[in-house]
């Protein structure tokens, strides 16, 4: 769900924020297509010696990633999926329009409920930027998961993120300078009890005018375990791919399977599962 609220300057000078586009602010901030796809196709063909070829991208939003996916190789096609149309929409304008005919004809959209949606068996499904923990209770995410198990070739991976450490139950803001704005990711609320967050995506820009509430997600913070377990009962061989670090300590962008992680206060983490 989504809410913009732009705060406006009185000095007669049009402000940042009304000149700025919501998604590619958020795809400058957080979101690599290109590492994300370096890390699904050596993956997939490290853990099957072959190449993947047809990739399904739940909640694919812009479809940014799809389109990195088709661009990669002449023989992979993408299935994308989001119920937003305007978000979809929003992608053809900006990334399938830069795509050439023959790319263009391998990429399919969906406007659609990923909990209702058929599509031809795929070798990878893509579930990133956490969007699928808009899932909060266990019965109604195993039902996705096995979704997605049923829709994967028999050497089929499902490739899926997490974060998590200390600070991701706390209420509290954090800001990341980027060239000409601030991306701020506001932990709004958290309740322990349930798990449940609301989560938001603030921009700010130098002129001092701000987008409040570009985006606002209202997920549970699920833990790695949780995860992990749920998708084993759902058929699943699941593994954790935790990412290195460079000497100063933040993350090198190279994630490796492992049963054992840092207590960090933040990490961004891969959850690999084979069918």
């Amino acid at each position: 769900m989504r809410k913009t609220k732009r705060n406006k300057l009185n000095n007669g000078k049009p402000p940042m924020a009304d000149q700025a586009d919501i998604h590619i602010l958020y795809e400058k901030a957080v979101q690599c297509a290109e590492a994300e796809i370096d890390f699904v196709d050596e993956t997939f063909q490290r853990l099957t010696n072959r190449q993947a070829g047809i990739l399904r991208e739940d909640f694919c939003g812009t479809t940014n990633t799809s389109c990195e996916w088709v661009k990669r190789r002449d023989t992979n096609t993408a299935h994308s999926v989001d119920l937003d149309p305007d978000v979809l929409e929003w992608g053809k304008q900006h990334h399938i329009s830069k795509l050439d005919e023959q790319q263009k004809s391998r990429i399919k959209l969906y406007v659609d409920d990923v909990m209702k949606i058929e599509t031809p068996t795929v070798d990878a499904t893509l579930t990133m930027n956490f969007s699928y923990w808009i899932f909060r209770d266990r019965k109604t995410m195993k039902q996705y998961f096995s979704l997605v198990y049923r829709s994967l070739k028999s050497d089929g991976i499902f490739f899926l993120d997490a974060f998590g450490g200390y600070e991701a139950f706390r209420e509290m803001e954090e800001s990341t300078k980027h060239n000409g704005f601030t991306y701020v990711w506001d932990q709004n609320h958290y309740n322990p009890i349930t798990g449940d967050a609301t989560l938001r995506i603030h921009f700010n820009f130098k002129d001092g005018s701000k987008i409040e509430k570009a985006f606002t997600y209202h997920w549970r913070i699920w833990t790695l375990p949780e995860l992990t377990e749920m998708l084993e009962e759902c058929g699943f061989k699941a593994s954790v791919y935790w990412e290195g670090d460079e000497e100063d300590g933040d993350g090198n962008g190279i994630f490796t399977q492992t049963k054992e992680g840092d207590a960090d206060a933040g990490w961004v983490a891969y959850i690999v599962a084979e069918k």
